[in-house]
């Protein structure tokens, strides 16, 4: 089933202040994207984030609003800290939890550009 679009906005404008944010539609779902590093998925409407030694911490010292469990997105993915609906309204912890994880999750590897084939001269028009 695909997440609705509506819910991934509202997760967005609620980490705006974790850093440069956006989402990518991704079968169906959505990559949720921190300073060009995935920090999240959103699938079936909930809000999964990759778990982080310091993501997990931050999740354990706040965790009076109830514990956060781990749980794959999907079928055969790694488990990731399931994020209650709940503690989506409270845009500080939760853009936090977003700037913490960023911070430990490296970059992608730059692609390597494909090497181009030569040009082919154009053969000229007699004269």
């Amino acid at each position: 089933m695909a997440s609705d679009h509506g819910i991934v906005a509202f997760i967005l404008e609620q980490i705006a202040s974790a850093g440069d944010v956006r989402a990518r539609p991704m079968f169906g779902e959505y990559g949720v994207y921190c300073d060009d590093r995935m920090v999240a998925m959103v699938c079936d409407d909930q809000l999964f984030v990759k778990p982080t030694p310091g993501g997990r911490a931050y999740v354990s010292a706040g965790a009076d609003a109830g514990a956060i469990d781990e749980a794959p997105p999907y079928p055969g993915a790694k488990p990731c800290l399931l994020i209650d609906a709940d503690r989506w309204d409270d845009a500080d912890w939760l853009a936090g939890l977003v700037r913490i994880s960023a911070a430990e999750i490296p970059l992608p590897k730059p692609k390597t550009p494909k090497p181009k084939a030569p040009k082919t001269p154009k053969p000229r028009p007699p004269r």
